[in-house]
Parts: structure tokens; C-alpha cells; sequence
């Protein structure tokens, strides 16, 4: 067990729960430009380590009746097949001897640029979100919020395995947009359950194809359990508005970095 990925999971762990962005926006891109991981294990990994991290949120957002499970049923109805597709797309390349890491920098560069981008204008975009005028648009995506909805987690499933990131800020950007009613806590709530049957299918495709590494996978949990319920503790001292722009800020530089 190495310890700098141990020191690695409790810093991505700690921001985590302090922030509530999801660990996989910043874990995949320190392991691959930080440690050289190869892009599909370090997707691979990240993957099942979102879906164990996350886990325990789950039971309690539901024991305090937040999760709004029709919504997480109309996500995964769109998500899982796009995913096992996905995860046959990767399989075939790999058999065929082809190279996909670089398709996996091209997601990942994009999934972060357009997280840090609904981070920067997260507040706004709920705002208008619910703002009056928009009543004519609001009775439109009620109609058809269902296939809308769907469609959202076709997107969220492909951006999901092939990058480990699409899950958290992305989902709850989408929900927000479909389900402006619901309060926030119901929003993460929801968006949290879906994240955790979407990455560990994704993460257990990795792992049929072989692009996981169980001893970077334990080092990393080893340090990031304690981690986030640290910054969980911690977050509430400092400001949400300074905290999101400094990680949005963060995650831009990463993905044009990544991009290019």
C-alpha cells in the first residue's frame, strides 16, 4: 500500500466532504497528471471508490425521506444501458488493440470544463430556474420531463464511464433545471443515489476489462473515509461561495490542461 495515494484519498476525501463536489472531478485527474496512472485505470479505480465512498450518504438522505426514487429510476433507466454500452465500446477497442486512453482524456477534459463551468454559475442557473417568466418553459419540460429525464441519464451514464465524472455536479445541475420544486437537500439526495448504482456498474465493467487496481483502489479508501467525514466537520467554517469558485477555478485550469 502506498502511502502518497493514501495522503492523495484523505485530501480528495476531505475537500469532498467539505465541498460536496464529487471526488471523481478531481481524483482521476491527479492520478492521471499527478501520478502517470494509466487513463482507464484511473477511471476504472475512481469509479469504484466514488461508489463505496458514497454509500453511506445514501442511507441517510433516505432515512430522512429526501431521495426522490422515481426520479433516480427514470435517471438509471437511461444511465445503466448507456453505461454496459459504453463499457462494450472500451472492451471492443481494447480487444481490437486499439488505444482509447486518449478518448478517455477527451471526455474527462470535457466533463471537468463543463463541471467547473455549473459550478462557477450554479446559484444563477437555479435562480432563473424558478423565476416566473419561465412559467412557459417550466409547463414545456413538465411534459416532458420523463424523456427528458431519461435522456439526461443516458448522457450522465456515458460521461460516467468514460471519465468517472458526470455523476455529482452535472446530475445535480440537470435536476435542478428538471425538477426546480424540490429543494436542494433533495436534489444532492437524489443525484447521490443515482451516482451510486451508476459507478459501481461502471466501475464493475472496468473491472471485467481489467482496468482496475485493487491496491490503489484499498490505498485510496484507506485515507479518504476519515477524510471526508473530516471536511464534513470542517466545512461548515468556511464559505461556500469562496470554497466553489477556488475548486470551479481549480477544475478549468485542469480540464483545458488535460484537453491539450
Amino acid at each position: 500500500m502506498d502511502f502518497s495515494f493514501t495522503l492523495i484519498g484523505f485530501l480528495v476525501g476531505f475537500i469532498v466532504g467539505m465541498t460536496g463536489v464529487g471526488g471523481g472531478s478531481l481524483m482521476t485527474p491527479i492520478l492521471v497528471l499527478g501520478f502517470g496512472i494509466q487513463p482507464a485505470i484511473a477511471v476504472g479505480t475512481d469509479l469504484l471508490y466514488a461508489s463505496i465512498t458514497k454509500s453511506g450518504g445514501v442511507f441517510v438522505h433516505h432515512k430522512h425521506g429526501n431521495i426522490q426514487w422515481p426520479i433516480v429510476i427514470h435517471l438509471s433507466i437511461g444511465s445503466i444501458p448507456a453505461s454496459l454500452c459504453s463499457i462494450l465500446v472500451i472492451k471492443h477497442l481494447d480487444e481490437s488493440g486499439i488505444n482509447y486512453d486518449n478518448l478517455i482524456m477527451l471526455t474527462l477534459s470535457i466533463a471537468l470544463i463543463l463541471t467547473a463551468l455549473l459550478l462557477l454559475s450554479r446559484n444563477h442557473l437555479h435562480k432563473i430556474s424558478k423565476k416566473e417568466k419561465f412559467d412557459a418553459i417550466r409547463a414545456l419540460h413538465r411534459r416532458y420531463r420523463k424523456p427528458v429525464t431519461i435522456f439526461s441519464g443516458v448522457m450522465i451514464g456515458i460521461l460516467v464511464t468514460l471519465s468517472s465524472v458526470g455523476a455529482g455536479v452535472i446530475g445535480a445541475a440537470a435536476l435542478f433545471f428538471l425538477y426546480p420544486r424540490l429543494k436542494a437537500i433533495q436534489i444532492v439526495a437524489t443525484d447521490l443515489a443515482h451516482a451510486i448504482p451508476i459507478t459501481a456498474i461502471a466501475g464493475l465493467g472496468h473491472a471485467h476489462i481489467g482496468t482496475v487496481n485493487y491496491i490503489l483502489l484499498g490505498s485510496l479508501l484507506v485515507g479518504s473515509l476519515p477524510g471526508i467525514y473530516l471536511g464534513s466537520h470542517f466545512g461548515s467554517f468556511l464559505p461556500d461561495k469562496i470554497m466553489r469558485p477556488v475548486l470551479a477555478v481549480m477544475l478549468l485550469i485542469i480540464g483545458i490542461r488535460l484537453l491539450f
